[in-house]
């Protein structure tokens, strides 16, 4: 009876599957229908037609302007339908709820939901493959051709043979990393491992060629073991931090005491002048007649009645009374003058303490007792460098590329530096993950041997842990300067008080930057906003002060947290605040995609250099515009070198097996999110394209380039296939923002 139940079951599921694939290939074929009868209708436009809608799409504010021989009319008709091109309406898509129906005409309008759709990041992104099992990884110690010190005990696989009929076929026949040094260091599990893995599984080197090149491509700042197992362990030392934050702690329970001391002799002033009052009150009405002056000036009412008294009566309560006042006035100025002192020497106390937290006057502590030393006697763990005697970076007329979360990685900086990048900095590192040794995190800081002027940023939200990492990060690795985010706008960063939460909190700002300062030997650099909120804009105001606290240079991006990046940068604020930092140097940041844009904004504002961010993400090319002065119309050749320099590098940096392939494949995909933004000159009806333009459906010059210009993340898998071979089973990819991509 069951069996019968399960076969009546399972016939029915087929059933019902058979139904739906009928009703999908039916829509499909619709579908397609449908398409072809657009395409018939819009290959009948005429060429006034086809003007009348280039001229609609023209219209739309944010829209570049493409020639028309270039305009892809067989999927303009996805926004403007071809029954509307001679009326002014336009062709609205119907959206669609959560449950699959239409929305009605009550809920928010179209373009509010599209919107709000296509804002933020991907939240629901796709998980990454997860790691194979360890058992089922080959020991690194094999690949390298070494012998393995943990023997049977080791947690990798040691069956060579095994592995190799389970690799991955290879693909492509020549490996960038032979070819170019004469070593490959991912060994035999390199994907393209034909060119140097021989019969029996061996590495095949190339001594005279590694010999001579493997000090051409030098990566740097590579975590210590040692350091890495101190920083999980906490047993890490930080004697300047430390020293800093004993001094702030100390300082800040002086100041609360002096704010205590204070208010309790406001309170014994007060009441001083109280009973003052009253007897002044009661000696009037027992003398009669100056009851009205005493009001007006008591003080030399209370005299003139005490000498009156003494004098003429010779009462014994007129003496007491005089007594009183007399102690009570002593006692006031007393416990004035106790917790004042000297008004200069506190002043200059209090200042020292302000601007230093953490230093001490006159060469050291007064608490620690002098120690007795042998040999020669140094002064460096009691004065510190001056900010003048630091490493100083110039930042006059220099091209600075952004520090940029996922897609400013070393491949990509080593890109921009090919093209003119003169200043380069790490991607943004949160200090605790930093202190608490995080292999991923310190990933972040590693520098290239072309990076020739090079920093690293970090974002905290607290004095203690940002001034720990400074000191780490001084010690143990080599940079040019070191730069405090206060610009993140994300959630994540803000709500912890990083980032742009920072300029809410200026007090602990101060801290940071001056802890920083005190236990760095490099320039510290502070990139910021013009504020968090659109009406209330608040860089003007802090810059001078970050100044004073201790920084050597300022980057500003022009738009504020809330405006991220809507609307244009503001730099005319920008020129506010160049005013405002006068005589130190402040670089600007925002919108910057062609040379005239870096023209005009320079002069615009008056800032010393220029910061490129997003402008280099879209063209890497644009420092080579910038400093020849030219808008260069670049081959669609020209940019697929440099894809695969980009793949090159990526399989040099993260490795040529098939981890280090998938991960060069993601970081290329974030890329091509921005890359598919650019405009070919060629294209343009005129030059240059601003940053918040985007194009309509166009048509390269040729495949390659109308594939680079296509939005379909579906097409930029298409160029990682083209550049790294398949991608494997099960592979999803979606965009970090939900603005970078449509399909």
């Amino acid at each position: 009876m069951e069996e019968a139940t399960n076969q009546e079951a399972s016939q029915g599921a087929q059933d019902v599957a058979k139904e739906d694939g009928a009703a999908k290939q039916e829509n499909q074929q619709q579908n397609q229908q449908q398409q072809q009868n657009q395409q018939q209708q819009l290959q009948a436009l005429s060429q006034e037609d086809k003007k009348k809608l280039k001229a609609r799409i023209d219209g739309n504010v944010g829209t570049a302007h493409v020639k028309l021989e270039f305009i892809d009319y067989s999927k303009v008709n996805l926004l403007y339908g071809v029954e509307n091109i001679n009326n002014n309406t336009q062709a609205q898509p119907e959206e669609e709820t959560k449950d699959g129906q239409a929305d009605d005409e009550t809920s928010e309008p179209p373009s509010k939901r599209s919107k709000k759709k296509n804002r933020g990041m991907n939240k629901k992104r796709p998980f990454r493959e997860k790691r194979a099992d360890t058992s089922l990884r080959l020991c690194h110690k094999l690949v390298y051709g070494e012998a393995c010190q943990y023997g049977d005990k080791c947690m990798f696989s040691h069956d060579i043979a095994k592995l190799m009929k389970e690799k991955a076929p290879d693909l492509g026949s020549v490996c960038y990393n032979f070819e170019t040094y004469g070593k490959c260091l991912r060994g035999i599990m390199c994907r393209y491992g034909s060119s140097h893995i021989s019969a029996d599984f061996k590495n095949v080197v190339d001594e005279e060629k590694w010999s001579r090149c493997k000090n051409d491509s030098v990566t740097t700042n590579i975590l210590p073991k040692d350091l890495q197992h101190f920083l999980r362990k906490r047993k890490q030392k930080y004697p300047k931090s430390d020293k800093y934050l004993a001094g702030m702690s100390k300082a800040a329970k002086e100041r609360r005491e002096k704010q205590k001391k204070e208010q309790e002799s406001a309170s014994e002033t007060a009441t001083c002048t109280e009973s003052e009052k009253k007897e002044v009150t009661l000696k009037d009405s027992t003398n009669g007649g100056v009851g009205e002056k005493a009001t007006s000036e008591p003080s030399k009412v209370v005299e003139t009645d005490a000498s009156v008294s003494n004098e003429a009566s010779g009462v014994t309560d007129s003496n007491a009374t005089s007594s009183v006042k007399t102690s009570n006035e002593l006692s006031c100025q007393s416990s004035v003058l106790s917790e004042s002192g000297n008004p200069e020497s506190q002043m200059k106390t209090d200042q020292s303490e302000v601007a230093r937290p953490g230093e001490t006057t006159g060469g050291g502590s007064n608490d620690e007792p002098c120690q007795q030393r042998s040999g020669v006697v140094t002064d460096e763990d009691i004065i510190r460098l001056r900010k003048c005697e630091k490493k100083t970076v110039d930042f006059e007329d220099k091209l600075y590329l952004a520090p940029l979360t996922t897609v400013g990685n070393l491949p990509f900086r080593r890109v921009c530096k090919t093209y003119g990048a003169d200043i380069t900095c790490g991607e943004m590192a949160v200090c605790t993950n930093l202190l608490q040794g995080q292999a991923s995190e310190w990933a972040l800081l590693k520098r290239h041997s072309s990076e020739d002027v090079f920093g690293v940023q970090i974002a905290g939200a607290f004095p203690d842990t940002m001034t720990k990492c400074a000191e780490v990060l001084n010690d143990h690795i080599d940079v040019d300067f070191v730069d405090i985010n206060v610009g993140c706008p994300i959630d994540m960063i803000y709500k912890k008080g990083a980032g742009c939460g920072l300029m809410n909190r200026v007090g602990r700002f101060e801290e940071i930057v001056r802890g920083m300062d005190t236990v760095l030997d490099v320039p510290l650099t502070v990139k910021m906003r013009t504020g968090v909120h659109d009406k209330h804009l608040v860089a003007a105001k802090l810059i001078p002060r970050i100044f004073d606290w201790g920084a050597s240079v300022v980057a500003l991006h022009g738009r504020t947290r809330e405006q991220r990046y809507t609307r244009s940068a503001n730099w005319d604020y920008i020129g506010q605040c160049v005013q405002a930092a006068h005589p130190y140097p402040l670089l600007g940041n925002g919108d910057v995609l062609s040379y005239e844009d870096a023209n005009l904004f320079k002069e615009k504002s008056g800032v010393t250099g220029l910061m490129i961010a997003r402008g280099a993400l879209v063209k890497p090319w644009i420092f080579t515009e910038i400093k020849e002065q030219r808008h260069w119309d670049i081959s669609s050749q020209e940019r697929y070198d440099i894809l695969q320099s980009f793949v090159n590098y990526g399989m040099e940096h993260w490795g040529s097996d098939t981890e280090g392939v998938e991960k060069t494949r993601r970081f290329l995909l974030e890329w091509l999110s921005f890359l598919y933004r650019y405009i070919p000159v060629g294209i343009l009806e005129r030059a240059p394209q601003r940053i918040n333009e985007r194009p309509p459906h166009y048509v390269g010059r040729n495949d390659l380039e109308t594939l680079m210009a296509s939005a379909n993340f579906n097409d930029w898998i298409k160029i990682s296939e083209m550049l790294l071979g398949p991608v494997p089973e099960n592979f999803q990819f979606l965009p970090k923002h939900k603005a970078n991509s449509y399909s």
